[in-house]
Order: C-alpha cells, then structure tokens, then sequence
C-alpha cells in the first residue's frame, strides 16, 4: 500500500511541476489582458475561462477529440514521435495545462491589473526597457498574485479527475493519478489505500489554500483592537474650533 501510494506521489509531482513551470508562459497572457484593451477582449477572457464552468468531461471529451489520431494535431504528433498523443504523459500533460489556465491567468491578471499605471510610466520615464521594468517593477508588485497562481494550479492539477480520465485514461505508470487511484480503490472496496490517499489531497489541498491566503492576511490589519486605531492628533480639536462659525465658538472664560 505505501508503495502504490509512494509511485502516485512522484508521478503527481512530477506532473505538477510541469503544469506549473508552464504558469511562466501564462504570465505574458495575464500581463496582455490586463493592459491590452481591444475588441473581443471579453471574449477571450470568457474563453480563458470556460475551464471554470464546462464539466471536466465535456472539456475531456473535445480535449480528447482535438488530440486524436484523427485531429491535425494528433496526426502531426504520431508523424514526428510515431505513437498517438492521447492516453500517454504529453497528452496528460497538454489537458493539463488548458484545463489549469484560468487558475494560473486570473490571479496574475487581477495582480498586474492592481499595479498603477503611473508607476508603469515613471519607469519609462526613468529609461528603464520593458524587460527591465517586468523584472524590477512589475514582478515584485505582482508577487502575491503569482505566488496564488503557482500554488493553485499546482494543488489543482493534484486533483484532477475528469479530464485525466477522459484524455489520459488509466494506465499504471503512465496516466493514473492519486484521483483516478482512489476511484478504483474504492470501486474495489480497499478502503484503506483509498483514505490514506484521500488523506494526503485533502493536506495539500488545505496547505495550498492556506500558502495562498497569506499574502492577503498579512495585508490586512486586525479590526477592533485598540493599538491599531488611529489616534486623533492634539491639534485636530483647535482646528476644528477654528473652522467653526463665530457663533458656535466657545468664549473665553
């Protein structure tokens, strides 16, 4: 049992760290939608987006029909690597990515949104290059959004299931993940590779999600404490007596 679950974990992470190593490449598409404006732009997003709202195995199935043997993409694939695409690592790999898009664009597109544009032009100013202003300007600004991107997609791709499914199947070594591997656990009622499994996603799940929050709840301060209430200067009540009318004033005693 440890065994299968130890070959699940490395094949996962390897997996994620494909999936995430991609969100380098996401980043130039957030950063375009974010302050590129042009008509359709709706669209795109909209289209970045279905991902969120399409059934994993309505994704699955045309992910499933765009890489077969008979798509132009599986036919080029099996011309140059002589196998098919779909059921191996690289086309796991490719549904992977498409189906992880908004998880690893929206966040970096909110962060990069969030970054005035008069900063952008006093960097211009300054002479700064566009790759400088990305390494120096704009990517320590945009930290806590790349930081949930990276996080999220990783923990998302540990937990797919439809797609995975549908694209990839469920070959030992090859395709199945810890998610399909819980799934025939169960079907073969061995419950206890199946918890222990279940166990180990629902951490990274919970880790993830947390590593996530941090960048917001350190942003933030505490309500309601009294150290962190603002204090009202000395001299805001003699400048409020003296903004008030003559017939309002206190005399002198």
């Amino acid at each position: 049992c440890f065994f299968f679950f130890k070959q699940k974990t490395a094949y996962e992470i390897y997996q994620c760290d494909w999936s995430s190593d991609v969100c380098s490449s996401d980043l130039f598409i957030a950063r375009h939608l974010a302050w590129r404006r042009y008509a359709g732009k709706a669209f795109v997003e909209a289209a970045l987006a279905l991902p969120l709202v399409l059934p994993p195995t309505v994704l699955g199935y045309y992910l499933l029909v765009g890489l077969g043997r008979a798509s132009p993409i599986g036919q080029f694939y099996e011309g140059i690597f002589g196998g098919p695409l779909v059921f191996t690592f690289e086309g796991l790999l490719i549904a992977s990515i498409i189906f992880n898009l908004p998880f690893a664009v929206q966040p970096m597109q909110r962060a990069f949104e969030n970054i005035s544009e008069e900063i952008r032009d006093a960097a211009a100013c300054c002479g700064m290059t566009s790759w400088r202003k990305l390494w120096r300007i704009e990517l320590p600004l945009a930290w806590p959004g790349l930081m949930t991107a990276f996080v999220l997609t990783f923990a998302h791709t540990i937990g797919e299931f439809g797609v995975v499914l549908m694209v990839g199947g469920s070959i030992p070594g090859e395709t199945r993940t810890a998610a399909i591997a819980i799934y025939d656990r169960v079907q073969a009622f061995d419950n206890a590779p199946a918890g222990a499994m279940s166990a180990f996603l629902l951490a990274i799940s919970l880790i993830a999600i947390g590593i996530a929050n941090l960048p917001t709840s350190r942003a933030g301060s505490p309500r309601g404490c009294p150290a962190h209430r603002a204090r009202r200067p000395p001299s805001a009540g003699r400048a409020d007596s003296a903004q008030r009318p003559p017939h309002t004033r206190a005399l002198p005693g």
